[in-house]
């Protein structure tokens, strides 16, 4: 869903902590896809402004970011928010999950290979958008299809150089350049936000690729990190790690964009298919953080073949009140950093 531009409220507080990322917890490295073919070359470009810390070092196997990063924190202990019922009602308490991916649906990512050629792209919302060019082949996959309206991401993960490319209502021009409504570039071994008030692809100035489940981690049995999710209405606001607010409506009962969701552990997920429940497994101890505007507990993955739109069917069993909110901001070592703190 498109998302306004105004700057939200930074509502982060900083605490200590109960429970938090595992060290131990590394991601595993991406799966490599063969490569597309190359689009005209323009000269490379150094990441863009959106991102302000110092780049990591390149030691080391790409992972979708460091195992200390929020997206991998373990909130199954965390403490329950005091607005959790205001915003699962607002959401819809009687609303059933759905899983927005699966063999023909979801956000699917293009893998490059190293020295793919960039491309101009040229950008809607310039001002909060990392600039060009990007690696992106002609034929990049685009959400929903070369046809399709909606949101139509791009993502584009480049694991030579451990970079990450999203864009947002993107399209493919004659001489292979790119339109796109906004764009982010992430370094993949690093905890860097976002400049704090800027959008990304995604409207709560988050990055796209760590809150999607993929066919890998569920056949592996184990996704360890929390799931993108949308919400019908949501507040003029923003928590960490969230960077940008995308309301005018001022209701406290709404949750803020960065809003971090878990499955109550009292729900009985034994019986789900494989799929299904290393999906809600990963709701139970990573969560669901509030990326965007949308349908109500509709949980983002990707596109892929290898998905069985049978077995994610039985998280459709899940309402709203299955489950609660979390109190993130005792992960928050900088209201800068994705960082979090260890348990």
């Amino acid at each position: 869903m498109r998302r306004t531009t105004a700057v939200g409220l930074a509502l982060v507080l900083q605490a200590s902590v109960l429970q938090g990322c595992s060290p131990s917890a590394t991601p595993p490295p991406a799966t490599p896809q063969p490569a597309l073919a190359a689009s005209p070359a323009l000269p490379a470009a150094e990441g863009g402004p959106g991102t302000a810390s110092p780049a990591p070092s390149s030691a080391g196997p790409c992972t979708i970011f460091p195992a200390d990063n929020v997206w991998h924190a373990d909130v199954s202990r965390l403490p329950v928010s005091r607005d959790s019922a205001a915003w699962v009602a607002s959401i819809g308490a009687a609303a059933h999950a759905h899983p927005d991916f699966g063999t023909a649906s979801g956000i699917p990512v293009t893998n490059v290979p190293a020295g793919q050629a960039r491309v101009k792209v040229t950008f809607a919302y310039a001002g909060e958008s990392d600039p060009g060019p990007y690696p992106i082949p002609r034929n990049a996959r685009v959400e929903g299809g070369a046809t399709a309206g909606g949101d139509r991401h791009v993502i584009v993960q480049d694991t030579a150089a451990c970079k990450a490319y999203e864009l947002y209502a993107a399209s493919v021009q004659p001489d292979g350049s790119w339109k796109a409504g906004s764009g982010a570039v992430y370094d993949l071994r690093g905890n860097a936000l976002r400049t704090s008030g800027w959008t990304s692809a995604d409207a709560a100035g988050l990055p796209i690729l760590p809150g999607l489940p993929r066919a890998e981690e569920a056949a592996a049995g184990r996704i360890d990190h929390a799931i993108r999710f949308t919400a019908p209405k949501t507040r003029k606001a923003f928590v960490w790690p969230a960077r940008h607010a995308a309301s005018e409506a001022t209701d406290a009962a709404l949750p803020p964009m960065g809003a971090r969701f878990r499955l109550k552990a009292s729900v009985d997920i034994a019986k789900y298919p494989p799929q299904a429940r290393a999906v809600a497994q990963a709701l139970k101890t990573y969560g669901a953080i509030l990326a965007d505007n949308g349908s109500p507990w509709y949980f983002t993955g990707t596109e892929d073949a290898k998905w069985s739109n049978t077995q994610l069917d039985a998280l459709k069993a899940l309402k709203g009140s299955d489950f609660e909110a979390v109190d993130a901001s005792l992960l928050m070592v900088d209201p800068n950093s994705a960082r979090c703190r260890a348990g």
